[in-house]
C-alpha cells in the first residue's frame, strides 16, 4: 500500500468549483468536518450555488438553512427532523426516487455529480476501505464524481460487503468524531399490541426487513421466541442486534448470502457500530443490490414490514407525507413491498398506530389532498394496526372498506362507515 497522504478539510473542499452537486455520505456518517470548511467558503463569498444530495442525515444541516440561500441549496433522496422545516418553508428541496435508483441517478448521469463527499474506515493492508454504515448510494457516487473526497475516521466502522480502495479518491482528510448514535426506542403500549400482531404473521425460518424506531423494536420484541430468521434489510439498528445476538436472526433458511446479514445504513447505538466492524457474518452492500426487488425475491418466505403516515379505506398508502407536507420520502418502501410478494410465501406488511400522538386518524375516507401515494391499492397486502390485521390482497374496493374499517380506532369507525356508504352507495349496507 502506498504513502497516504492527507490534506486539510478546507484544502480538500477549496477545489470544489461553484456549481457543483455534491454527494454526502448519510445517516451516522455525515461528513462534518466538510461541510463545515464548505460553510468557511461560503461565509468568505468564495462559492455558490452548490446542490447537495443524499439519504437523511443526523446532526446539523447548515446547507438547508436560508442564511446559505443562493449558495447552498439541499435536493435530498429522503428527509430527516434537521432538514424538514427547510424543505417545507421552500429554502430546500426534497428529490423523489426510490432509495434502491438513487446510486442510477448518479452512475447513469442524471445527476452530474461534480464532489463526492464521504466518511470511511482505516484502511486494510490493500489500501481498502470500507463506508462503514453508510453505504447507501455513496459507492456509486465516489465512482461517478468528478472529484471524491474520502474523510479517513477510525470511529467508522470496517464492514465487509462493497469496498472502495483509497486510490479512488483525489483527497483525503483525517478526523476522529464519533459518529452520530440513536438511542434504543422504548415502545408504548400501542406499540407493543402492533408488534403481536406483525409477529403473528412471521413464521419462523423467514426473511425479514424493517426500520428502526419504537415500532420496529416492538416487533424485535415479540421475535424472542421464533427460530432461524434471516434479515435483508436496508437499515438496523439496537432491537434487531438484540434478536441477532440471541441467535434467533441467523440467516441459515436463506437462499441467497445463506448466513449473512444484509443492509445499506445504520443508525443505532455504539454496539451496533461495534457489532458490524470486521464481522464476516454482516455484508454492508451498495443500495441497488440491497434494494433490487429481483434479489429481495430470492430469499422465499420475505416479510416486509413497513410504515405509513395514512392509508385509505382502499389501500393507498402514503408514507412521505402529510398531505402536501414532505415528511420523510419513498424511501425503499415500494421495493422491498414488490420484493416480498414476489418472494415464494412472502408477505408485504403496512403497521402504524390508528392514530397519530395528536388523537387524528390515520385511516381515513381519503387520504389529506396532496398526500403522496407512496405504494399503490394495488400493491396493498396486509395491514395492521393494534387493533388487528387484515390482508386487502384479492378484495374489491367495498371490501376493502369493510376490513379497513375494522381495524381502525373505534371512535373513528361511525365516520368511516358513513364515507363508505357516500361512496359506494345503498349496496354498502345490504351485503356485509
Amino acid at each position: 500500500m502506498k504513502a497516504i497522504k492527507y490534506v486539510s478539510a478546507d484544502e480538500a473542499v477549496s477545489h470544489i468549483p461553484s456549481g457543483s452537486h455534491i454527494h454526502l455520505s448519510s445517516v451516522a456518517s455525515v461528513p462534518h468536518c466538510l461541510i463545515s470548511a464548505l460553510c468557511r467558503r461560503a461565509d468568505a463569498g468564495d462559492v455558490r450555488d452548490l446542490h447537495f444530495h443524499h439519504f437523511h442525515t443526523e446532526g446539523p444541516a447548515p446547507y438547508s438553512e436560508p442564511r446559505y440561500e443562493g449558495i447552498f441549496f439541499d435536493q435530498g433522496f429522503f428527509l430527516g427532523p434537521n432538514v424538514r422545516a427547510n424543505v417545507n418553508s421552500g429554502y430546500a428541496d426534497y428529490l423523489p426516487v426510490h432509495l434502491g435508483e438513487s446510486q442510477k441517478l448518479y452512475r447513469e448521469g442524471h445527476i452530474k455529480l461534480g464532489a463526492a463527499l464521504v466518511q470511511v474506515s482505516l484502511p486494510d493492508e490493500q489500501g481498502r476501505v470500507s463506508l462503514g454504515t453508510s453505504v447507501d448510494c455513496s459507492v456509486a457516487a465516489v465512482e461517478s464524481a468528478d472529484l471524491a473526497i474520502g474523510v479517513v475516521n477510525p470511529n467508522v466502522p470496517y464492514a465487509y460487503g462493497d469496498l472502495l480502495s483509497l486510490d479512488q479518491f483525489d483527497y483525503l482528510v483525517q478526523d476522529d468524531t464519533p459518529l452520530v448514535t440513536a438511542a434504543f426506542a422504548e415502545p408504548t403500549p400501542t406499540e407493543v399490541l402492533i408488534g403481536k400482531n406483525c409477529a403473528a404473521l412471521v413464521e419462523d425460518g423467514d426473511c425479514i426487513q424493517m426500520g428502526i424506531g419504537a415500532l420496529p423494536n416492538a416487533l424485535a420484541a415479540q421475535l424472542v421466541n421464533h427460530k432461524n430468521l434471516g434479515l435483508h434489510t436496508e437499515m438496523f439498528a439496537d432491537g434487531l442486534l438484540r434478536l441477532i445476538k440471541k441467535g434467533v436472526i441467523n440467516g441459515s433458511n436463506k437462499a441467497i448470502d445463506k448466513g449473512k446479514i444484509v443492509a445499506s445504513f445504520l443508525l443505532g447505538s455504539n454496539d451496533v457500530y461495534s457489532f458490524i466492524d470486521h464481522n464476516p457474518d454482516v455484508l454492508m452492500r451498495d443500495i441497488k443490490y440491497v434494494n433490487d426487488p429481483f434479489v429481495i425475491r430470492q430469499n422465499p418466505h420475505m416479510k416486509a414490514i413497513n410504515s405509513a403516515t395514512e392509508v385509505d379505506i382502499t389501500g393507498q398508502i402514503s408514507a412521505d407525507s402529510i398531505g402536501t407536507r414532505i415528511f420523510s420520502g419513498t424511501g425503499g418502501q415500494v421495493e422491498f413491498v414488490r420484493g416480498a410478494t414476489m418472494s415464494e410465501g412472502g408477505k408485504s406488511i403496512t403497521a402504524f398506530a390508528s392514530r397519530t400522538n395528536k388523537g387524528k386518524n390515520k385511516i381515513v375516507a381519503q387520504l389529506n389532498p396532496g398526500a403522496g401515494v407512496v405504494t399503490p391499492r394495488a400493491d396493498a397486502h396486509w395491514i395492521v394496526t393494534e387493533y388487528g390485521a387484515v390482508d386487502l390482497y384479492g378484495k374489491s374496493l367495498q371490501e376493502r372498506a369493510r376490513l379497513m374499517i375494522s381495524i381502525a380506532h373505534p371512535d373513528d369507525r361511525e365516520a368511516l362507515d358513513r364515507a363508505a356508504f357516500e361512496r359506494f352507495g345503498p349496496h354498502w349496507h345490504s351485503v356485509k
